[in-house]
């Protein structure tokens, strides 16, 4: 019997999980689990996912992604609807920091809460297109 569970995956509720998945996989650079990439571009097959696996470039789970009906987007650091959760990303340096808030933004990400500018911890938190929030520190 083992001591403790094993932290298989966080999984993201998403009402277009498709946008969420592809979101995150380009943030990451994960690829898809076999069988559940995007049906191909001017393809008739209906893309009817409602769970995806996204793995590291190591093969192992990184993200999973369950479709749901509605979900309300967190207001915060505005009052009213609570973070609920939210993923920690590090890069070593403020210059990375930098670089990968432009791609961030061009990946659809939306900036909501910026400390870019203090020396003990350099962050920024950002809303993902679905409106799950995620920081980017430097660690």
């Amino acid at each position: 019997m083992a001591d403790f569970p094993t932290l298989l995956q966080p999984v993201l509720d998403c009402v277009n999980i498709r946008e969420t998945a592809e979101f995150y996989r380009r943030l990451l650079g994960y690829t898809y689990r076999a069988g559940e990439e995007p049906p191909a571009e001017g393809s008739d097959e209906p893309d009817d996912a409602d769970w995806i696996v996204l793995l590291k470039p190591n093969g192992e789970r990184g993200m999973a992604f369950q479709q749901v009906d509605e979900l309300p987007r967190t207001t915060w650091p505005e009052p009213g609807v609570a973070q609920q959760y939210h993923l920690d990303l590090t890069v070593p340096s403020v210059a990375d920091l930098e670089a990968q808030h432009e791609r961030v933004l061009a990946l659809g990400a939306t900036l909501r809460f910026d400390r870019s500018d203090t020396p003990e911890e350099p962050l920024r938190v950002y809303a993902d297109p679905a409106g799950h929030l995620f920081c980017i520190f430097v660690a």
